[in-house]
């Protein structure tokens, strides 16, 4: 199915954008396991489905453009990431709790980790699905706020898109997708990328309610000291360096001692389980998205900084709930 997907691929127009022409049923939903969540498809009786999709991915944020010809069903026994659906014409239908909510252009509909996904967009529609890794907001919130959180995040199961910051966000949204199309676009600039990726997971968290909403707006909020941002850059920037809590304390120009007393005051954990709950997050994103007949657990696990498979293993786990070789294996 893999195969028969990527032979629809029309040549990149854009650097790290990917764009899909009409695709059957079968390839569409390969396409949407590969980039969104686990999922099934389901058909309307009678209808020709077809769908198109235009994709963009940075780093823990995929953004894409969809369209729908044809009646159309997707079911998730359970996000993995947190999901927004940005609805751009005709309308969505969503179920959430047992709970029909139809959405239009003016309403978002959003999932969290573990929720069950049910969508079924009218045809013929478009929409802009938005994914955000979980680790990555949460972090993000983490960091906005200065201190651990636990997820994951309330949010919303839809919001208005008519006013206020949740308009401003959908257009940045917009924005990044009209931005594909043209090659030279700062977008594709990695330092400008990374601002964007945060301003869109930050703008997130500021447009709509949640249970730290409100913390988060408040004037004066004030995140970790400086020392401790250039800490926290290093391990985002590349956790799989080998750092030494020594190597993090030269970094932050501080004794080892003030580094860790500073990590467990506003991120309650240490340098060092902080960087190692950053390299797991990473590794699941990339059992999720690896091809299990190209890769192996233990590369992956190597890439992300972990020289001992059998403690990875255990840690990720704790972590996930699921062993690394069952993540993988899901996307066979």
């Amino acid at each position: 199915m893999r195969d028969a997907a990527l032979a629809t691929t029309r040549p990149l127009r854009t650097p790290g954008v990917i764009h899909y022409g009409s695709v059957g049923a079968n390839e569409a939903c390969d396409l949407l396991n590969r980039f969104y969540h686990p999922l099934s498809l389901g058909e309307t009786p009678g209808g020709d489905v077809k769908i198109e999709m235009e994709v963009i991915q940075l780093g823990p944020l995929t953004i894409g453009h969809l369209t729908f010809a044809g009646g159309v069903t997707l079911i998730a026994a359970a996000a993995d990431a947190y999901h927004v659906t940005l609805p751009v014409t005709g309308r969505v239908l969503a179920r959430h709790h047992g709970r029909e909510v139809t959405a239009g252009p003016a309403t978002a509909l959003t999932f969290r980790p573990g929720e069950p996904v049910y969508l079924r967009p009218e045809a013929p529609s478009a929409e802009i699905d938005v994914r955000i890794e979980r680790w990555a907001l949460e972090s993000e919130l983490a960091t906005l706020l200065g201190r651990p959180v636990e997820g994951p995040i309330d949010l919303p199961a839809a919001f208005n898109l008519t006013g206020g910051p949740a308009h401003s966000w959908s257009r940045l949204i917009r924005l990044l997708h009209e931005e594909l199309e043209h090659g030279t676009s700062l977008i594709f600039q990695p330092q400008v990328a990374e601002h964007l990726r945060s301003s869109v997971l930050s703008g997130l968290l500021l447009s709509v309610p949640h249970r730290y909403h409100e913390e988060l707006a408040a004037p004066g909020t004030a995140g970790p000291p400086r020392s401790i941002r250039r800490v926290l850059d290093a391990i985002n920037d590349e956790p799989e360096r080998p750092f030494t809590v020594a190597a993090l304390a030269g970094i932050a120009r501080m004794s080892v001692r003030s580094l860790q007393e500073g990590f467990r005051r506003h991120l309650g954990c240490t340098p060092m389980a902080y960087l190692q709950r950053t390299r797991l997050d990473r590794a699941h994103a990339a059992l999720r998205g690896a091809d299990p007949a190209a890769v192996t657990v233990a590369s992956i696990a190597n890439r992300w900084g972990f020289a001992h498979l059998g403690r990875f293993a255990s840690a990720y786990r704790a972590r996930f709930g699921v062993s690394p070789s069952e993540t993988l294996r899901r996307r066979a």
